[in-house]
């Protein structure tokens, strides 16, 4: 008899954000990983196993783990070991860290190869993270132990809800998985929109500071945002393939 599924609702919302990210071509093959803190239980959360497809997730695939219990990894439904380092530190470290999205989209990964890997406040996207994001400069390798440590210190402060690992990708945090993948999303289109107007070799049209801060704290404000986008993704998911409920 199989164990009745428990942290249904969470399970359904992070395996429709997996299957959105590989729609939007933001996966890395059978590699990156989600996590999601299970509310009401500080230690527990949910992420991906190793070695499956973004779009093959199901909401009964996802691991539930405890971020002072370090996992067997010799199992077919183990985590990934550099996944468990990163994840499991930022859980542990940064209670505000409820959802974690770790993804090298190809926008923000090129941002993440420069020399200066600033995102200025060019447009109402871009606007939106404005001093709101930490460029990791000490790129060490994978993501083991040391590694996850080092990256979850700098999330420390809560201000910062995305971090740009500079020779790496993108880390994204947010309060739910609605809330984290609106994050993401508009974050990968910022950086696409910033990257080609680099392209143009001419002068960036950048806000001053006080019309940066203000526009991004209208935004940060802006009502049900997030919910409203992603239960819209859930709904599409429901009438194309309702599997990732499964």
């Amino acid at each position: 008899m199989h164990q009745k599924l428990t942290n249904v609702k969470e399970r359904i919302d992070l395996a429709c954000a997996f299957r959105w990210a590989a729609r939007m071509e933001m996966h890395e093959g059978i590699a990156n990983h989600f996590s999601l803190r299970i509310k009401g239980d500080g230690n527990s959360f949910l992420m991906n196993q190793n070695k499956q497809h973004f779009s093959r997730i199901r909401a009964s695939d996802l691991l539930l783990l405890d971020t002072n219990v370090s996992p067997k990894m010799n199992h077919s439904d183990s985590p990934d070991p550099t996944a468990w380092s990163l994840h499991g530190a930022v859980h542990r470290h940064c209670p505000h860290a409820i959802c974690i999205m770790h993804v090298h989209p190809i926008y923000s990964t090129v941002l993440a190869t420069l020399a200066d890997s600033r995102l200025p406040p060019i447009d109402q996207r871009s606007v939106m993270f404005y001093k709101r994001y930490v460029i990791d400069e000490e790129y060490g390798g994978l993501a083991f132990k040391n590694e996850g440590e080092r990256c979850a210190s700098q999330l420390s402060d809560q201000k910062f809800n995305v971090m740009i690992m500079g020779n790496h990708g993108l880390l994204v945090i947010g309060e739910d998985v609605a809330d984290t993948f609106s994050r993401l999303y508009y974050f990968e289109l910022a950086a696409e929109t910033y990257i080609k107007a680099l392209w143009t070799g001419k002068p960036l049209r950048v806000m001053p500071d006080k019309t940066a801060e203000k526009t991004a704290k209208e935004l940060e404000n802006y009502p049900d945002q997030s919910k409203i986008f992603f239960q819209e993704l859930k709904s599409i998911l429901d009438e194309e393939d309702p599997s990732y409920r499964q």
